[in-house]
């Protein structure tokens, strides 16, 4: 693993997505819980829904009934769904507290639509991450870093997709690649930690950073993949995992997100050598304890 002991403050995100229920007081509210948990980045989900699903599926039920808003599953992202302007209104609101707003794109209009208000990153949903009209956008016509999951992503796939950014030299500089498994919650035999290993091994040195999007349950394992070399650390979030709608079962709570960002940043500190082979704090022990035979 080329990083080797360069380990980086972890990066945080708590992935709002669409837990807002189509409210922008709720969106707000969750910001300022993201914030005062200590989290720096948030992240939300844009889609042009028309565009994105086919007819049938934008008319067909929602597969589970109880956490649709909606008669149909087009309606309910549609009842999700905010518009280009109030993305930037949440983009503008985090400025304000010093958050870093960012959002996923699922489709080439969404792509154009969030680009034009340049925030710092977009993400491409594992979903997406074939989409290679929407690919092309981001690269040739963004200026910031583009993240990118790749669960339900072959190997051969994660190749041409680097592959398509190195095509204009962008891989280095502007790709991150997080490691992830696309369910909701992941047991832990399938979050395949040992997979961010195998991107150091084969893209470490041909994109920007690797990070890990966990949709699993608890913490433990985010500290895990940080200590394999994850700079990013991604967990969807929510103030109520009870809320109606499909992510928030997988979701971190307030009090859990606090939690992460404490584990991640004493991780941190603690990911070092000895400065001495003796330390200060273990010179009192050593004096008081240690045989002199």
């Amino acid at each position: 693993m080329n990083f080797k002991y360069d380990y980086k403050k972890p990066k945080i995100i708590a992935e709002i997505g669409c837990n807002h229920k189509g409210e922008m007081q709720i969106a707000k509210e969750l910001i300022d819980l993201a914030k005062n948990a200590g989290a720096k980045y948030v992240k939300f989900q844009k889609r042009n829904n028309k565009e994105l699903l086919t007819k049938e599926q934008y008319n067909a039920p929602h597969p589970v009934a109880k956490n649709s808003y909606g008669k149909t599953y087009g309606e309910h992202r549609e009842f999700l769904e905010f518009t280009k302007e109030q993305h930037k209104q949440l983009k503008e609101y985090c400025d304000s507290i010093d958050m870093i707003y960012s959002t996923s794109v699922w489709d080439v209009t969404s792509a154009k639509e969030m680009a034009s208000f340049n925030p710092e990153f977009l993400k491409v949903p594992s979903a997406c991450n074939n989409n290679f009209e929407m690919l092309k956008v981001l690269r040739d016509e963004y200026k910031g870093q583009i993240q990118l999951s790749i669960g339900m992503t072959t190997k051969n796939e994660i190749e041409q997709i680097v592959k398509f950014f190195e095509e204009t030299n962008q891989a280095k500089s502007r790709l991150l690649i997080y490691s992830c498994t696309s369910g909701y919650p992941v047991p832990a035999k399938d979050v395949s930690l040992l997979e961010i290993n195998w991107l150091y091994e084969n893209y470490g040195n041909r994109v920007n950073e690797i990070g890990f999007s966990g949709h699993h349950l608890g913490v433990a394992l985010d500290i895990a993949a940080y200590t394999l070399g994850a700079r990013w650390i991604e967990r969807h979030f929510t103030k109520d995992k009870t809320w109606k709608g499909t992510d928030h079962g997988a979701s971190l709570e307030p009090n859990e997100l606090n939690d992460l960002v404490i584990a991640l940043n004493d991780t941190y500190e603690a990911l070092t050598f000895k400065k001495d082979e003796i330390l200060e704090i273990e010179q009192v022990q050593r004096d008081k304890l240690k045989n002199r035979k």
